[in-house]
């Protein structure tokens, strides 16, 4: 038996581009002589569709491009992910199925019995754990169809009642095939092969593993689909963050051991996949909604300096804009790292100084603010005179505003709300300033292309004379350890305090970290990189006095 997997794009509820795509690689793998062609969870409706599963409409449509893909099955069969209506009146009210296309019908239909409800999963919103574990039975052998999670639950400390491999396992299957929509962050990959890897080891057998790739907002997918021998080992693993087309021979997966060695070490890859990801989730987010165009404020720091790089890779340099929007407090060699850097990208430029319009500002407020030293309300006011001058030109010439901010910043609040937390999308919310600064050494790694000064030199706001981020918040190297404490493995104050931190620094950031949950609510969508990033997967109450100082 030879079989399929197509590694591919979907974008959620485009049921038109989503059917050709799948489509074409029906029609590829019948060509190539492939017995069965399989696709990933959810295909035809994308992933997560989130509330459009509350539509009639939206379900309905999900089983018309089901009748057209079928009808494309005669001399091959298919696999494939769709939303199903539950034929039981009691519990939710659909089913995230697997679906077996054969001879132009739904031959089989496999339901995801355990449904995510974590992170950014929340898979029981909508669906009905399936409880019925039957194999398929196709050319003379019998398939464990599973759906993603269903492979998942092997820890110690089991998340779920019931293993649905386990009990597929009782009808002696010969092989697994697992359809899945595994959104990436940097551990993910390395993750996901072990958890593939110990299934194969734990029954026996091969594991043939599709996922999705590309980004859905703020969503990544890496793809990486992988085939796993019997003898628990990689037999071939597909591409990242590129759509991808394999066929296997079962035979020889059954018989041959695995030689295949994949990258394994993760860690050292860490930026680099990273990088990828941040540039397909800008990519994927410009197409998906029909832009173009990019805008940003270039201030000859560091993360609007990465932003426009990662920006200009995914869209083409001559789709983004770099705005120069310097102020009294700037200095006259930030002004010279953002010019260089955009000369060097070839990328178009312009600088509109700010002071005119601050200085106005200042005359207009001087009435009430007469007599009160310099504070953050004159500090806001530049960064909010940037965003409404980028707002204008975005809105005049069609351009997309891209947020510069990094997960440091929006951590602790260090940014101006309706200022620089301004954009469409957050390309650097889910990257702590130190990994910034990694991403730009990355980039460099051929020829210099972001300024050097600009990464040596000590992060300004340059919202006053002389500002270094320094005065007001730890050393980066110090604050995002203590973040990353608590934000990803959720340690509280004293477990952090125990690993040798100053007390007062902790309880001081672990307090700008819940009080500034109201600018976070106010952000624009970030994409997501790490296991735990703000936004969808990261629920916390904006009133609560948890932590507070």
């Amino acid at each position: 038996m030879k079989i399929a997997l197509a590694q591919l794009n979907y974008h959620i509820g485009n049921f038109s581009d989503n059917i050709r795509k799948i489509k074409e690689s029906i029609q590829r793998a019948k060509n190539q002589g492939a017995d069965l062609v399989v696709f990933a969870e959810l295909a035809i409706s994308g992933y997560p569709p989130r509330d459009f599963l509350e539509f009639d409409d939206f379900i309905r449509r999900c089983h018309l491009a089901v009748e057209e893909i079928a009808a494309e099955c005669y001399g091959i069969a298919a696999i494939v992910g769709c939303p199903v209506p539950n034929p039981d009146i009691k519990g939710k009210n659909l089913l995230n199925a697997a679906l077996f296309l054969e001879e132009g019908q739904i031959r089989h239909e496999y339901y995801k019995a355990l449904l995510p409800n974590y992170d950014v999963f929340d898979e029981y919103r909508y669906f009905e754990p399936g409880r019925k574990f039957d194999l398929v039975e196709f050319k003379g052998k019998r398939i464990a169809v599973t759906v993603c999670e269903d492979l998942w639950d092997l820890s110690n400390d089991p998340l779920y009642v019931i293993n649905p491999m386990d009990e597929l396992f009782r009808g002696k299957p010969d092989f697994i095939i697992n359809i899945a929509a595994s959104p990436f962050h940097y551990n993910q990959a390395e993750i996901r092969r072990n958890v593939l890897l110990e299934n194969s080891r734990k029954y026996h057998l091969p594991v043939f593993y599709v996922n999705h790739v590309g980004a859905q907002t703020e969503l990544l997918f890496d793809g990486g689909s992988v085939v796993i021998g019997p003898d628990a080992r990689v037999w071939n693993e597909m591409k990242y963050f590129e759509e991808d087309f394999r066929i296997f021979d079962l035979d020889e997966v059954l018989t041959i051991a695995g030689t295949y060695s994949p990258d394994t070490d993760h860690k050292d890859r860490k930026i680099s996949l990273i990088h990828d990801a941040l540039v397909m989730g800008i990519r994927n987010y410009f197409q998906k909604l029909g832009f173009t165009k990019a805008i940003l404020g270039l201030s000859g720091g560091i993360d609007s300096a990465v932003t426009l790089v990662l920006a200009a890779e995914a869209l083409g340099v001559e789709n983004v804009w770099a705005v120069l929007l310097p102020s009294s407090f700037s200095s006259d060699h930030s002004v010279k790292d953002a010019k260089d850097l955009a000369e060097n990208l070839g990328c178009r430029h312009d600088l509109i100084p700010i002071s005119t319009s601050y200085d106005i500002l200042g005359e207009t407020l001087e009435p009430w603010f007469k007599g009160l030293p310099f504070n953050i309300a004159e500090e806001n006011l530049q960064a909010r005179l940037r965003g409404v001058i980028l707002m204008a030109l975005s809105n005049k010439f069609g351009y997309i505003l891209l947020n510069t901010s990094n997960k440091s910043e929006a951590a602790v609040g260090y940014g101006t709300l309706y200022g620089d937390m301004n954009g469409g999308i957050s390309v650097l919310g889910d990257v702590y300033k130190t990994q910034v600064f990694e991403l730009a050494r990355y980039i460099n790694r051929g020829k210099e292309i972001i300024p050097l000064n600009t990464i040596v030199k000590p992060p300004s706001a340059e919202l006053r004379f002389n500002q270094k981020d320094s005065d007001s918040l730890p050393e980066y190297d110090i604050l995002d350890q203590i973040l990353f404490q608590y934000i990803e493995l959720r340690k509280g104050p004293y477990e952090i305090v125990q690993q040798g931190f100053e007390e007062e620094m902790v309880k001081r950031v672990l307090w700008l970290v819940n009080t500034n949950e109201y600018k976070r609510h106010q952000t624009p969508p970030i994409l997501r990189v790490s296991p735990k990033a703000f936004g969808m997967g990261r629920r916390m109450p904006i009133v609560a006095r948890y932590l507070a100082i």
